[in-house]
């Protein structure tokens, strides 16, 4: 059987890509920062989007395959098994990934509800196919959440990254 990478943490999912964390909770990775970075299987227990803007991986999810090309989006939620068995392969990747802790929502209204999004559900096994449109958006979100990652943390920047996390 495969290593599995057990991602406990942001931390641990930006540390095998090679990325610095500035929020214990949230994660924003511009992968063009990061490539390459090798495979890996991972066993998830924080919240993911990932996306690509050249991707052709063949990757697993649950006990099937991801259809996962370019302009799509895979959304993994904790306890989710998902990735590429590491093969000692590296691959270049470009697009992004936002990982948060399931404690950033805490008492949220967005905690009550995520379980409601069909697309964090282990049972999908096809990725969310993007326009143009919906991907220039989510680089922009991104864009935006890494900028407030940067700034000092204070008491209203959980509330923040809570609020562009639901839109």
């Amino acid at each position: 059987m495969s290593k599995i990478l057990k991602i406990r943490n942001v931390g641990d999912y930006s540390q095998w890509v090679g990325h610095t964390d500035t929020h214990p909770l949230v994660s924003v990775i511009d992968y063009a920062e990061v490539s390459p970075v090798r495979h890996c299987l991972n066993n998830y227990s924080v919240y993911g989007i990932f996306f690509h803007d050249e991707a052709n991986i063949d990757l697993a999810y649950g006990c099937g395959k991801y259809d996962y090309k370019e302009g799509t989006v895979i959304c993994v939620a904790p306890g989710q098994i998902g990735g590429k068995e590491d093969n000692g392969e590296v691959v270049n990747l470009t697009g992004w990934a936002l990982l948060f802790h399931p404690d950033l929502l805490q008492g949220t209204a967005l905690e009550k509800h995520i379980r409601e999004y069909s697309f964090f559900d282990y049972r999908v096994n096809e990725a969310l196919h993007m326009t143009n449109e919906e991907h220039d958006i989510l680089v922009s979100l991104m864009r935006q959440i890494k900028d407030e990652l940067q700034k000092k943390h204070d008491a209203l920047q959980d509330a923040i990254l809570v609020g562009y996390t639901s839109n």
